[in-house]
């Protein structure tokens, strides 16, 4: 057995040492890469003041300019300026995003001109410039559907893509919203394609599809786990540190390692060895093997049963006024409609993240306990089994290092159902989003994966805790992942190395030569 668990290390190990050594890699890059696309905290401090005026249309006027409708499809609808002209920001049920006039109505086209003042406007708000409008260079480059970084954001392309000045930095904006999706330089971007790019082998895509790219993870992560989990039981095993008496090896080693490549790789499995097999585990989860659990977010039929098929006749006729409520003293730069059932509430959105609740007529400035468990007996046509008030997160609904509390906002409602899936949601009281939703399956994968994975949770979640947790593991996994490259292809050549022919000497029996035994 011992024979047959160090073959099997060997062998596995020399397939996926450069797997290895590029997961592991990857992986410390994208510890400080962040994500590809902005997030909406990120979108709204770069956003133009909205400084509504009385006279914009409604939602339902801006909609009667657009030929085949119906002012019932809205299931969002946002208030911004793009370019300096208003316009109703309209998701509907189909998961169609696209941009109406509130001055003249109709579908607003987001033009090669009109995304150039949208750039100048959100550089002339960056943090990193400090100048006016006019002194801010903006170059167009192109415009389509830049798959190469941004994903999951389908309903948005085609982008327009410029260059800031002359720099590296790019801009993408939707041309069907106006939205900035992506504020890039070339570093953010070599992070990208030298971390999430290469981790997930998304360049499997390129040549086959994405069920291959997924075969390839699943099968290479569940050999990992193989390599992971022998080499800590060799490596145990060949552990001697002489406590108790026992022997250690020859001169008082505690390994019978001599050469530097194979002692590295001895020690540092040794120690790091059991993350790695918690990371090899844990990206093997990340594959979903044989579709053991569910997705992590509400589809969009489950969405729509959620919120409500019909737009409430508040949120399609209201028209937009200059008398806002705003006590924050940060400028307004969103109105946002969200509704559940018959009722709708009305948010007036500033740069740093505020939210406001307005007092228009037939809103409410958060959503009762009634109305939310309404809405969540909807979802899947199951009752109510339980819900409470969460003022601080728990060990499903966090944030993420990259987001805010305008991301992941408290308080929130949870509420559990009645299923056999049991099905928890985490809802937002003020605007009725579903914020998460995890079954028992999902909440179980949180565990094997991004517990494993991330070390999302207790201490380790917060920084720089979680830094000075990750960063020697990962580097561990580097050497480890490093010296199996070596090692293996150490072994390889010795393997296929050809094999000298033994020289014998001639010895002279009965007058024959016949060769030495």
């Amino acid at each position: 057995m011992n024979r047959f668990l160090f073959l099997t290390h060997r062998w596995v190990g020399i397939a996926l040492a450069l797997f290895m050594f590029i997961w592991f890699s990857s992986g410390l890059v994208i510890m400080y890469s962040g994500p590809s696309a902005l997030t909406p905290s990120q979108q709204l401090q770069h956003r133009e003041d909205l400084s509504p005026a009385d006279g914009w249309l409604s939602v339902g006027a801006a909609l009667a300019g657009v030929e085949n409708n119906a002012a019932s499809d809205v299931v969002a609808a946002r208030l911004v300026r793009l370019a300096g002209h208003p316009s109703w920001l309209i998701e509907n049920s189909k998961n169609q995003r696209f941009a109406l006039s509130a001055i003249d109505g109709g579908l607003h086209e987001v033009s090669v001109a009109d995304a150039e003042q949208i750039a100048l406007t959100w550089v002339t708000h960056s943090e990193s410039i400090q100048s006016n409008t006019a002194d801010v260079g903006v170059t167009y480059r192109d415009t389509g559907p830049q798959d190469s970084s941004v994903r999951n954001y389908d309903n948005l392309r085609p982008f327009h893509k410029f260059s800031v000045a002359d720099s590296s930095r790019e801009l993408l904006i939707s041309a069907r919203t106006g939205e900035v999706i992506r504020d890039s330089t070339s570093f953010s971007r070599a992070l990208y394609w030298t971390g999430n790019w290469i981790h997930l082998l998304r360049g499997i895509e390129v040549f086959a599809s994405p069920e291959a790219r997924r075969n390839t993870l699943l099968y290479s992560g569940l050999f990992a786990v193989i390599a992971s989990l022998t080499g800590l039981i060799v490596g145990w095993q060949r552990w001697r540190p002489g406590w108790f008496g026992k022997k250690t090896y020859g001169q008082g080693r505690v390994h019978p390692y001599r050469e530097k490549w194979t002692v590295w790789h001895f020690w540092v499995g040794l120690i790091g060895g059991t993350a790695a097999l918690f990371w090899a585990f844990s990206g093997y989860v990340s594959t979903n093997p044989l579709q053991l659990f569910s997705e992590g977010n509400a589809n969009k039929n489950e969405q729509i049963n959620y919120q409500g098929k019909v737009a409430p006749d508040t949120l399609i006729n209201w028209q937009p006024t200059s008398a806002i409520h705003n006590d924050t003293g940060n400028d307004v730069v969103e109105l946002s409609w969200r509704f559940l059932g018959d009722q709708a509430t009305l948010i007036a959105v500033t740069r740093e993240g505020d939210r406001i609740a307005q007092t228009a007529s037939g809103t409410a400035a958060y959503f009762s306990d009634g109305v939310l468990l309404e809405a969540s007996s909807r979802l899947t046509n199951t009752p109510v089994a339980g819900h409470s008030q969460l003022t601080e997160y728990d060990s499903y609904y966090y944030p993420r290092h990259y987001q805010t509390n305008y991301d992941r906002p408290l308080p929130v409602v949870r509420v559990d159902l009645a299923d056999e899936a049991g099905t928890r949601l985490y809802l937002d009281p003020q605007d009725g989003r579903i914020l998460l939703k995890a079954d028992t399956s999902r909440r179980v994968y949180r565990w094997l994966y991004s517990a494993l994975h991330h070390w999302d949770f207790g201490w380790l979640h917060y920084r720089p805790v979680w830094d000075l947790w990750m960063l020697p593991l990962v580097l561990m996994g580097i050497v480890l992942g490093s010296s199996s490259v070596v090692l293996g292809w150490r072994r390889l050549k010795l393997e296929f190395k050809p094999k000298k022919k033994r020289k014998t000497a001639p010895i002279q029996v009965a007058g024959v030569d016949k060769p030495t035994a």
